[in-house]
């Protein structure tokens, strides 16, 4: 049985994607990710600045795509604002879903998860970054 749209497209979904949290660019971000949905083109960058305490002061995020994926992303940055690194870490793809607050088909769980998959991908790099390099 299918959801109306007026139930995915609820309340909390169109307040985010008509006045999105920290819509644009920081000036300077300790980290930046972008991805793509290729079935449906929907995008987003996330750009974080994290401070001396590996905390995240700022969380922007910029692209195109549904109201599910935008919102996401907006409700993705103004969640993780505060969190360490390593909080961010423990973040699950269950714990996204339940931000965005309504059941999603599972072609629109793609556009709900596509922020938090750009976040994990930045978190691997960021990782990546800080290693201290192999000595061989």
């Amino acid at each position: 049985m299918s959801e109306p749209l007026s139930e995915i497209y609820d309340d909390h979904i169109m307040d985010h994607f008509e006045s999105p949290y920290h819509k644009g660019h920081l000036a300077s971000p300790t980290c930046s990710h972008s991805d793509r949905n290729p079935i449906c083109g929907d995008q987003v960058t996330v750009e974080l600045l994290v401070d001396e305490h590996d905390r995240v002061k700022e969380a922007y995020f910029d692209g195109k795509g549904c109201a599910i994926s935008q919102s996401a992303a907006s409700i993705l940055c103004e969640a993780i604002e505060g969190k360490s690194i390593e909080e961010l870490k423990d973040f699950q793809a269950q714990d996204m879903l339940d931000l965005l607050k309504v059941r999603l088909t599972a072609s629109r769980q793609k556009c709900g998860l596509l922020s938090f998959k750009v976040l994990k991908t930045m978190l691997y790099s960021l990782d990546q970054l800080r290693e201290p390099p192999s000595s061989g």
